[in-house]
């Protein structure tokens, strides 16, 4: 594993939300960054992060003891950001996405690099949607990002992807890599409450119930893995539009972990069903060569059990970072189905923000 002498002191952006929150708990322990700023709306500024998150602190242990009593910032104020801070990471959704692509871009001209769970910035052509196994080389979009928008002291913006093709989408990004290219997709995301916040794990109609829209879901569900799987170009990233996909995202009754039944038709080379597990068993890349202190071991876990993968059991597998899959089988209309589970919070969201951190410190973007 790679060392770092001094700790990166970093800052995070919507800190009170559950994502925020995720931030919070997985960061404070971390081997190579230190939370120092803590930002929120100006209804939480000024208060405490204990008095700020009092009664909807969502984590199963307590708030660290560093982070307790760190003054929350207001999210606007960037002048006030401790001149410390070397990362930020952006968990904030303001009303209109567009004042949140415009305040992150704020930021990054002040000379912050911002890692964004945020999908403000996924469709900006010179923002790359980093999943450091499958398009670590879409990092080099930032020196043309920082010339177009003129960042001239080290600022920039990556996004990390929606939690719902976090998924599915590696199994498919594993198999092409290994020689079977894939034409369509066909996906049901079964998605968790923790994806939706506080009003959802809440909300009396998610009791017993399933809800079989959630908006905004499909399109980013079938559009964002063509920028994640498309090549830097001049200008920005150029999508790959190779693979169709048609998606259904539901809401179900299950705290954490999105469950994805897919079912997939080849180009050409149709491999056997133990040629698809061996070549997902075996997948390996940059963040597990590089040992990243977030990377999963074995980024595709199979299971032979075929009643897994469940969320209660499944969720948690390598540090809640590893896709987990089961039930490969032929299709009788495509070629394969098979079903995948992320955690979606984890993988999903914080935690897969802090591995592109991890791949971008090891690459000298954040220093």
């Amino acid at each position: 594993m790679i060392e770092v002498k001094k700790k990166i002191e970093v800052s995070i952006l919507g800190a009170t939300g559950m994502v925020g929150q995720n931030y919070v708990r997985l960061l404070a322990a971390h081997p190579w960054f230190k939370i120092t700023d803590l930002a929120a709306s100006p209804l939480s500024a000024g208060k405490t992060y204990l008095e700020a998150v009092q009664g909807k602190w969502i984590g199963d242990q307590s708030i660290p003891k560093s982070i307790e009593k760190l003054v929350v910032r207001d999210t606007q104020d960037i002048s006030n950001v401790p001149n410390a801070v070397q990362c930020v990471f952006s968990a904030m959704d303001l009303p209109e996405k567009s004042r949140t692509a415009d305040l992150e871009f704020k930021y990054a001209a002040a000379g912050y690099p911002i890692v964004s769970n945020s999908s403000a910035n996924r469709w900006t052509a010179d923002v790359p949607i980093l999943i450091p196994e499958i398009n670590p080389d879409h990092i080099n979009i930032i020196p043309i990002q920082q010339k177009i928008r003129g960042f001239k002291s080290g600022g920039f913006v990556v996004a990390k992807p929606n939690c719902s093709i976090q998924s599915f989408l590696t199994s498919i990004y594993a198999l092409e890599k290994a020689g079977y290219p894939i034409d369509q997709i066909i996906v049901t995301t079964l998605q968790a409450l923790s994806g939706g916040g506080y009003k959802t794990i809440s909300s009396k109609e998610m009791v017993m119930n399933v809800i079989p829209y959630i908006g905004g879901e499909e399109a980013k569900t079938e559009f964002e893995p063509s920028k994640v799987m498309g090549r830097v170009g001049e200008h920005g990233i150029e999508n790959d539009t190779h693979i169709a996909i048609s998606a259904t995202c539901i809401r179900v009754p299950v705290i954490d972990g999105h469950t994805a039944s897919i079912s997939l038709k080849f180009m050409d080379k149709v491999p056997s069903k133990d040629e698809i597990v061996s070549v997902w068993r075996k997948f390996r890349s940059v963040p597990q060569k590089l040992r990243l202190p977030f990377a999963p071991e074995q980024p595709i876990i199979y299971s032979e059990f075929e009643n897994r993968p469940q969320p209660q059991l499944d969720v948690m597998n390598d540090k809640g970072m590893a896709l987990t899959i089961g039930r490969l089988r032929e299709d009788s209309i495509l070629d394969y189905k098979y079903v995948a589970l992320s955690h979606n919070t984890l993988r999903g969201a914080a935690g897969g923000a802090i591995l592109a951190a991890e791949y971008l410190v090891y690459k000298g973007f954040i220093s």
